[in-house]
């Protein structure tokens, strides 16, 4: 397997960033617009998980209604490589999350799951 140069590596996109994007009055917006057209301009292979995916469809919907979910149908989803989840990550990540014995998390099953 080669090396990955700046130009070709892969760049993972998670819930915080979409949602940023959607959210004009989110304090991260202006950075995360920045960079996306950046990277988008680079050409660089933007990553998620359908469960970054499903994640921020959830919450942008709650947040913002449905048109929010088609931006992230419609807009974001095209441009993304999704790595899907299967039986054996999820049950990974279902055993990192578990295995912590604490109810509130700094992260989510869905960030165990990246």
């Amino acid at each position: 397997m080669g090396t990955l140069t700046n130009e070709d590596a892969q760049v993972f996109v998670d819930t915080s960033a979409l949602l940023a994007l959607l959210d004009a009055s989110d304090s991260n917006h202006a950075k995360a617009a920045s960079v996306w057209e950046r990277l988008l301009s680079e050409d660089r292979v933007l990553v998620a998980t359908n469960y970054v995916l499903l994640e921020t469809s959830a919450l942008a919907q709650r947040r913002f209604g449905l048109p929010a979910v088609r931006v992230v149908q419609d807009h974001f989803r095209p441009v993304l490589h999704v790595e899907w989840i299967g039986e054996a990550c999820h049950e990974q990540a279902m055993a990192a999350v578990l295995s912590s014995r604490r109810r509130k998390l700094t992260w989510s099953t869905v960030r165990a799951s990246s």
